[in-house]
């Protein structure tokens, strides 16, 4: 049964300051990673995983006709790889099917797969509907966002352009503007694996998001830990962002020369990675991890686990957090999004496979 959660208000105090100041790095870092958090089991009766993805399913978004397109096979320093010298893949389930499959899409030729490293994903419907897919990508580990246009007829994407800029160091996630456009995350402010662990590590706020059109390039949010999952409101007018590792999503408000500003935040109790919204409900769904020493420990004797919230209302004083669903590895491993249409809900991870579920 699902699980409603009491939140906890957020208020920055004097002891906080005096914590950030004097406790122990080491304990910082463990708090933020909440490293000693377990979670009881929700379980939901019809899930089934879905075959042919092992490697992962970092992201997941869905257009409104059912067609889910999967990013696969992501590699990440730190982070465990069940396929560490494979190329990456992007996924499509067709979720109108009675049993949808996974059927990976073909990309069109001149795109160097050999280094696709594909991460956080985005999809936009031109006026004359044509789908583009943004795509995170690390070829080398550096960060790319890469264009394709989607094509149904032969289940394939065809390459238009590969975006780099000096503002998008370290991208984790996007979500489309429009044709060109995105919002991006960039998880740290370093790029660099060993300044990246000593920027989590010490607990610098240097974490941003930045806009990108072919016109324009700016940072529009800063201050975080490490911003993680983004998406947009089904009337277009807030932002949500989700800090991993300070447990929190942002909600902020979009301005028509595309600038942010801070709405509010909601406090959770776990790591905050992808975010889903509902286009009906305006609901937001979260992959989230438990208990984050555990996913950049990997142990294959104490598994990190798996953890899908649904967020009601959020603009509301009194939003609804309830945990649909919680597992502890033996099924799941690491979830990172969580994904609904039509009372099918798709739940992905970081490195494992994937759950196909009915509500």
């Amino acid at each position: 049964m699902w699980q409603t959660i009491k939140l906890k208000t957020r208020k920055v105090t004097c002891f906080q300051t005096g914590c950030v100041l004097f406790n122990p790095a080491l304990s910082s870092c463990r708090s933020r990673l909440n490293a000693s958090r377990e979670v009881a089991p929700v379980s939901l009766p019809n899930c089934r995983l879905i075959k042919g993805i092992e490697t992962g399913s970092e992201d997941i978004d869905i257009l409104p006709n059912g067609l889910a397109f999967i990013s696969s096979g992501l590699k990440y320093p730190g982070i465990k790889s069940f396929a560490p010298d494979k190329p990456g893949e992007i996924f499509l389930m067709d979720l109108n099917e009675d049993n949808p499959r996974a059927v990976e899409l073909r990309i069109s030729r001149g795109f160097d797969l050999a280094s696709f490293n594909p991460h956080g994903i985005s999809t936009y419907i031109d006026r004359d509907d044509t789908v583009y897919l943004f795509v995170v990508n690390h070829p080398h580990q550096k960060s790319t966002v890469e264009l394709f246009k989607f094509v149904e007829d032969d289940n394939s994407l065809v390459h238009l352009k590969t975006i780099r800029h000096d503002l998008l160091t370290s991208v984790n996630d996007v979500v489309a503007m429009g044709p060109d456009s995105f919002y991006a995350t960039n998880d740290h402010y370093f790029s660099d694996f060993l300044l990246m662990f000593l920027e989590m590590f010490l607990g610098l706020t240097w974490s941003n998001v930045v806009y990108y059109s072919p016109k324009e390039v700016k940072e529009v949010a800063s201050g975080f830990y490490s911003a993680n999952g983004i998406n947009i409101s089904p009337d277009r007018k807030y932002i949500y962002i989700a800090d991993v590792l300070d447990h929190n999503v942002y909600v902020m408000e979009k301005h028509a020369n595309w600038s942010l500003t801070h709405v509010k935040t909601l406090q959770l109790d776990t790591l905050v990675d992808n975010l889903s919204v509902d286009p009906h409900t305006g609901d937001i769904w979260i992959g989230c991890h438990p208990n984050g020493m555990k996913l950049f420990y990997y142990d294959p004797e104490n598994l990190p686990a798996s953890e899908v919230l649904r967020i009601q209302n959020i603009l509301s004083e009194q939003p609804v957090v309830t945990r649909v669903y919680s597992d502890n590895g033996s099924v799941l491993q690491g979830s990172s999004v969580a994904s609904i249409y039509q009372g099918k809900l798709l739940i992905g991870t970081v490195f494992h496979r994937a759950l196909y579920c009915h509500l």
